[in-house]
């Protein structure tokens, strides 16, 4: 956009009134600007393309230190489930240990109350088998008339 002076600067007189002298040009000064400014602009210009370049990099190097995170994480995730198992293993190992005793206290008791009623049937055996002898006689005997 041109702005006031510019454009005043178009129409300002060439010389003082007198003798002849060379004619007036008017003055260009975007022209100036833009002349005074491109040096200017091609080094902002290399700046630029060497700040794509770092980005790039960047990137690059951004995403090889995810890529690495990944795998340390994927490694660590495996090494705690490896180290659950075992820390599962030796906790059930050690319930199972401190369990034995109990377990073995339990058999033994369970053994001891089976010969207990086996003892029971043995001794009960002879009169229930003398009372179902003695029923199934009576029975017989007023059935045959």
């Amino acid at each position: 956009m041109t702005r006031l002076r510019d454009l005043l600067q178009r129409y300002r007189p060439a010389g003082t009134p007198g003798a002849a002298a060379r004619p007036g040009v008017p003055a260009d000064r975007a022209a100036e600007l833009a002349t005074e400014l491109e040096p200017v602009l091609a080094l902002l210009a290399e700046a630029e393309a060497q700040a794509e370049r770092i980005r790039r990099e960047a990137r690059a190097e951004a995403a090889g230190i995810r890529a690495q995170a990944a795998r340390h994480a994927e490694n660590f995730r495996a090494e705690a489930v490896d180290r659950a198992a075992k820390v599962r293993a030796r906790a059930a190992a050690r319930a199972r240990a401190e369990a034995a005793p109990d377990g073995e206290q339990l058999v033994a008791a369970a053994r001891e109350r089976s010969e207990q009623t086996r003892a029971r049937a043995a001794a009960r055996t002879p009169q229930l088998v003398d009372r179902a002898v003695a029923s199934a006689l009576s029975a017989l005997a007023e059935a045959v008339p």
